[in-house]
């Protein structure tokens, strides 16, 4: 897992969901995870969430595509804190454990998993080939890795807008290519490995939030979260959005199957 340094504090927290839904710490809601989610049973099965965030992925992945179990990690107390309350509300604390972990090796026995699964936060964990390798040890045989992630379109140092957004976010992210992602999980082990880009979808998306953050949720922003915090924010979707516009910012799904 990502450096443990606290990045989203309950401020931070309440912004996101009030741009992207309760319980919603990425982009797209309902559906853009049934889109990400298209094609697989999660039915009966035990599913890893890494970074499962304010836990309105994994209320969904019980109450909508029937998961057994779901055993989310993230590495930060107060986004554990927030899911904690969204799964208690939900009323499926007895089938979702959530677990604060340490950065480096998933604490997890081989094998163990029907489906490990991922949203919008391998970002931040800079070392793409050994989590590839580590997720590939806790599948069961036949199991499958489904995510989505922040990816950067090109190996080598990104571009002067690229790293003005980066500084801006001042998440650490460590943004990979397509190329990084399909190699590691290709040299894990994993077979039958899909990249899909989803940039377009995402760059007509931040474009529809930042028209939000400056117009019908700004008061409403202010009022909960200050002017500060919200304007920061508006700068920097701002930037991002140059970015995607560009194509050099293009998040993707990402799949794969263990043998």
């Amino acid at each position: 897992m990502a450096q443990s340094e606290e990045h989203y504090p309950e401020p931070v927290i309440g912004f996101l969901e009030l741009l992207w839904g309760r319980g919603w710490m990425s982009p797209g809601g309902p559906d853009e995870l049934q889109r990400l989610l298209d094609g697989e049973d999660f039915r009966g099965r035990h599913i890893l969430d890494i970074g499962c965030g304010a836990g309105g992925i994994d209320c969904l992945l019980v109450q909508d595509y029937g998961a057994a179990k779901i055993t989310g990690i993230d590495v930060e107390a107060s986004v554990l804190a927030a899911a904690r309350r969204r799964i208690h509300e939900a009323g499926i604390a007895d089938r979702v454990q959530l677990m604060q972990v340490e950065p480096g090796p998933l604490p997890f026995a081989d094998a163990m998993f029907d489906v490990v699964f991922s949203k919008d936060s391998i970002v931040h964990i800079p070392d793409k080939h050994a989590l590839a390798k580590d997720v590939f040890r806790v599948l069961k045989p036949g199991a499958v890795f489904v995510a989505s992630d922040w990816l950067m379109s090109h190996d080598g140092e990104p571009s002067r807008d690229m790293q003005a957004y980066l500084k801006s976010e001042d998440l650490g992210f460590g943004m990979a290519s397509p190329k990084v992602y399909a190699k590691a999980l290709e040299q894990a082990g994993f077979v039958d490995v899909v990249l899909t880009n989803r940039n377009a979808w995402y760059c007509d998306q931040a474009k529809q939030e930042l028209a939000l953050l400056q117009g019908q949720l700004y008061d409403a922003a202010v009022a909960e979260m200050g002017s500060e915090l919200v304007d920061h924010n508006i700068r920097t979707w701002a930037l991002m959005i140059k970015v995607l516009e560009t194509g050099e910012h293009c998040p993707h799904h990402v799949r794969g199957r263990k043998p």
